[in-house]
């Protein structure tokens, strides 16, 4: 295939123009209509689609330039690393988790690994775990951390590290607070809670289906576990929360934590690297480090 042509595409899948895309590339619009033509005669497939004075992708455009943008971040990656590996040796990581683990294991164990190793520069991202196995796939993080139930991946290696309770909070004061309810009744307070994608989400919704409970009465979504606690600590509100943010919380009577009949819920936490990888020396000891550690380490 001409990368050259692909890499043309993906500037017009970008801009969503074919004049902004030979602007940016300083070649003029014909250059670039005639590499597009010469790659859809390439495949066989039509790419792109004219839509008034715009243009929009087919859906094999679609799948092709996702595969294209993974395939130029793949390369941009190679040459970041052999850069580095002029200068010695990779003295970066590129990190991405969920929120539990960067807020609560990932402090622990980085600082224990800048100790043992204090040139190699961390960088360290968040979002949502569907956000997190899309930068791993395209080769924006070198790992990533995520809380999810089993789940497989054709090109992404797993390795179960944890479970991590999570409970149903209250303020404290609450007439919850200390007492064992039915799920049904505990969804009928109103509930914080976070953007779809996130795994908290997932997990209430999922447990309110499988018992065959009313979804629960949203008071507030937040994009952010700290700031659902903290409007618990404020006094408003029910939710569900990793006992790992809450603990201390509880055990100062700052929160009130609500038994739920019959139901325990453990989220497994997943280091995630690519399969075909052969890992950076660093890398291995980041992973070497963490599988050194347990759960009864942060409790």
């Amino acid at each position: 295939m001409n990368l050259h042509a692909l890499r043309i595409f993906t500037k017009v899948a970008a801009l969503k123009s074919v004049t902004k895309a030979a602007d940016a590339l300083s070649i003029s619009q014909p250059a670039v209509t005639i590499q597009i033509r010469n790659l859809e005669k390439e495949t066989g497939l039509k790419l792109i689609k004219t839509e008034g004075r715009g243009i929009n992708l087919t859906k094999e455009g679609e799948f092709l330039v996702k595969r294209a943008e993974s395939l130029f971040n793949m390369e941009q990656d190679i040459e970041n690393k052999l850069i580095q590996l002029k200068d010695g040796e990779l003295q970066e990581l590129h990190i991405s988790s969920t929120s539990l683990p960067a807020n609560y294991l990932l402090p622990t164990w980085l600082a224990k690994f800048k100790l043992a190793y204090p040139s190699v520069k961390i960088n360290l991202s968040s979002g949502n775990s569907y956000q997190l196995v899309d930068q791993l796939l395209h080769y924006k993080s070198d790992i990533a951390f995520v809380v999810k139930e089993e789940w497989h991946h054709p090109t992404i290696q797993l390795h179960h590290l944890m479970d991590i309770e999570f409970w149903f909070i209250v303020p404290t004061g609450h007439k919850y607070d200390g007492q064992e309810v039915s799920l049904h009744d505990l969804m009928d307070e109103p509930f914080l809670v976070r953007e779809e994608g996130s795994s908290t989400r997932e997990v209430l919704f999922s447990l309110c289906n499988l018992h065959n409970v009313p979804v629960p009465n949203i008071g507030i979504q937040f994009h952010g576990l700290n700031e659902s606690i903290r409007s618990v600590l404020a006094g408003y509100g029910a939710m569900l929360a990793p006992s790992l943010a809450v603990k201390d919380h509880i055990h100062r009577n700052e929160l009130g934590k609500v038994l739920v009949k019959d139901i325990e819920i453990k989220r497994p936490v997943y280091l995630c690297t690519r399969k075909e990888d052969a890992h950076t020396i660093h890398l291995s000891r980041l992973i070497d480090l963490i599988n050194g550690f347990t759960k009864d380490d942060f409790y």
